[in-house]
């Protein structure tokens, strides 16, 4: 998906056939085969192409823009092209062929393939784990949250949907190159990975016998080195899922709500810990 390296005069050079072999293999990478088959990642959309350009930029193969968005968003192609990457202006109906999403600006990336291992050899203080997290949407939303609060490291797993889910980059608005993010483990091998390097594992659900803010669940006991485990939308934890925290713990309700959805909860957790661990 690759070609001649552009430069600034090369943005008059417009791709227009969104028949062309090149834009199809773009396309595809919608679908995970595809993106398993090449290693890459399709972004869509010009807040998640700047920041793959900006923080991952060793990693992107190829930026695509229609004329419109290069108007509108200089600096994607300004800063791609300074870090050497391929720089392509498309057709609008070139553009839509890659993604009705795109908002007229595709890039292909590089899939990091991080592993436990790694992340936890530089001492992680607050990650984040999801456990059979389904949703496109709340994965990418926690991980934007997990970036937000601070958070060394994301763990999809169980049957977690695919992080290079195009649906959940969009979710993350960027957030997915800003921090590593590990994939495709058993809950038990993440729970023992994280439990042996020194983490406390402490399970968001509504059964807790701790409160958050209070008692086992207080300032100080969340200061320390923590793994928040965030279960599936629908149904939370199996029993065998929550016995491999070191701490069931719920978050006050105080209204009338019957409780918080998956990311709001992610949320609330992850900044308390944030919070306890800067004091």
């Amino acid at each position: 998906m690759t070609g001649r390296p552009a430069g600034p005069d090369d943005l008059t050079l417009t791709l227009d056939n969104p028949r062309a072999e090149r834009i199809k293999k773009v396309a595809a990478l919608a679908g995970r085969s595809a993106r398993s088959r090449a290693g890459v990642l399709l972004v869509e959309g010009p807040q998640a192409v700047r920041e793959a350009v900006r923080h991952a930029a060793a990693r992107v193969r190829d930026v695509y823009l229609t004329e419109d968005a290069h108007a509108r968003h200089p600096e994607i192609a300004t800063e791609a092209l300074a870090a050497g990457r391929f720089v392509h202006l498309g057709s609008p109906q070139v553009l839509d062929a890659m993604s009705a999403d795109a908002q007229g600006v595709v890039a292909v990336v590089d899939d990091a393939g991080y592993a436990l291992d790694d992340v936890l050899a530089a001492g992680p203080r607050l990650v984040a784990v999801l456990s059979n997290v389904r949703d496109p949407g709340n994965a990418g939303t926690v991980i934007r949250a997990a970036d937000a609060a601070g958070a060394d490291a994301i763990v999809l797993a169980g049957q977690s949907v695919d992080p290079g889910n195009p649906k959940v980059i969009r979710s993350t608005a960027g957030s997915i190159f800003h921090l590593p993010i590990v994939r495709s483990l058993p809950l038990e091998d993440a729970a023992v990975a994280l439990s042996s390097a020194g983490l406390r594992l402490l399970a968001a659900d509504g059964s807790g016998d701790a409160e958050l803010g209070s008692g086992a669940a207080d300032a100080e006991a969340l200061a320390a080195p923590t793994a928040w485990v965030f279960g599936n939308e629908a149904w939370g934890f199996e029993p065998e899922e929550l016995a491999l925290a070191d701490q069931v713990v719920r978050i006050p309700i105080y209204g009338a709500a019957e409780s918080l959805n998956l990311a709001t909860a992610a949320a609330v957790c992850l900044y308390a810990s944030a919070a306890a661990q800067r004091a």
